[in-house]
């Protein structure tokens, strides 16, 4: 039974999710907009917002564990440029808009963006 068990395993190891997470993240930050599966947009979209809350703090210790998963330039970026956006907003600070299913071999695909 899957009672209490959160998030999605994406067909991989913990340390193979986590780091596919950071990438997916680095560039939705960069980029501010990709297509990926439905289901990894889904685990994407907590994972960014989690980020993107603590980066709203702006304190040391925010920037201190932002910079474990990022780099200083995009830790400077998300701070200075990305959470200015959301200061009133408490939440929701992605969208995904499903695409339909993917011509190779039927996945559904989706864009998540960050809403602006």
């Amino acid at each position: 039974m899957k009672h209490l068990k959160k998030g999605r395993k994406l067909h991989r190891k913990k340390d193979q999710r986590r780091a596919l997470l950071k990438n997916l993240a680095r560039t939705l930050f960069l980029q501010e907009k990709v297509t990926i599966t439905k289901a990894k947009a889904k685990e994407l979209s907590s994972f960014s917002e989690k980020c993107i809350t603590r980066a709203k703090k702006g304190d040391l210790s925010s920037r201190r564990i932002l910079l474990k998963y990022y780099s200083p330039d995009l830790v400077k970026k998300l701070i200075e440029e990305i959470t200015p956006r959301y200061k009133e907003r408490a939440g929701g600070y992605t969208r995904i808009i499903r695409l339909g299913p993917r011509s190779g071999d039927g996945a559904e695909m989706a864009v998540i963006e960050l809403v602006k």
